[in-house]
């Protein structure tokens, strides 16, 4: 997430201390050790940023302001709520990728940077919404929408940052966001038709214990049903 060598002070100070965050979080990004890194004295620190919190909010701004220009840069597609799907995604996949900033964007004590830059992504999900409420693509208000999508993107990211990589489910994200397009717009789940979601399907319409299966049989059908239910959803972008 650095620049790549900036010249200006300011700049290097904020690269710096965006890879000291992403390397080891908050207290690795230390006033002293952001400026060993940037090759500037404390005092000049302190003229750009004032203090330690003035410098978190910088940061934080900084991080924010990658995600929003990766978030600019698509243009609008035909279809409003394919680009919902890709936003959704880009959240999901930025929290991944910097998990050290998502989790100091979306804290309690949230800085001031992340209040303002989250300010901005919400006026960014809010006009992809006005466009799919002018299509006539939305069963809820826009303001409703919006909320529902906000937190369950931010529950989805901050759960799967919790859970180790070689464990982690990322399909648990694409299940989300089709469940909360669904109820939102009406959508038809692009998955409805896989073998995962027929298996899904088949999974809970049978009863505890099929009639005519043996105990083995019905463990096996189970099986082989986990197995298609677990691979058949990609986590791949809409």
């Amino acid at each position: 997430m650095s620049a790549e060598s900036p010249t200006d002070p300011r700049e290097r100070i904020l690269a710096a201390a965006a890879e000291l965050l992403a390397q080891g979080g908050s207290e690795a990004m230390s006033t002293r050790a952001v400026g060993a890194a940037a090759g500037v004295q404390a005092p000049t620190l302190y003229r750009l940023f004032g203090d330690k919190q003035g410098l978190i909010d910088a940061v934080v701004g900084y991080g924010f302001e990658r995600y929003l220009a990766e978030k600019s840069s698509h243009a609008p597609g035909p279809d409003p709520v394919d680009d919902l799907r890709r936003g959704w995604d880009l959240h999901v996949e930025f929290g991944l990728t910097h998990p050290s900033f998502y989790v100091l964007m979306n804290g309690a004590d949230r800085p001031r940077g992340a209040v303002e830059a989250a300010e901005r992504a919400n006026r960014m999900l809010t006009a992809m919404l006005e466009r799919a409420a002018r299509d006539g693509r939305l069963l809820v208000p826009v303001p409703m929408a919006a909320q529902m999508i906000r937190a369950t993107a931010l529950g989805v990211t901050l759960t799967l940052i919790a859970e180790p990589p070689a464990t982690r489910d990322v399909a648990l994200s694409v299940r989300t966001r089709e469940t909360v397009l669904a109820a939102i717009t009406g959508a038809p789940a692009p998955e409805v038709l896989t073998p995962a979601a027929l298996a899904i399907a088949l999974d809970a319409a049978l009863p505890g214990e099929p009639a005519g299966f043996t105990a083995a049989e019905t463990a096996l059908l189970r099986e082989w049903l986990n197995r298609l239910m677990g691979e058949g959803v990609s986590p791949a972008a809409g």
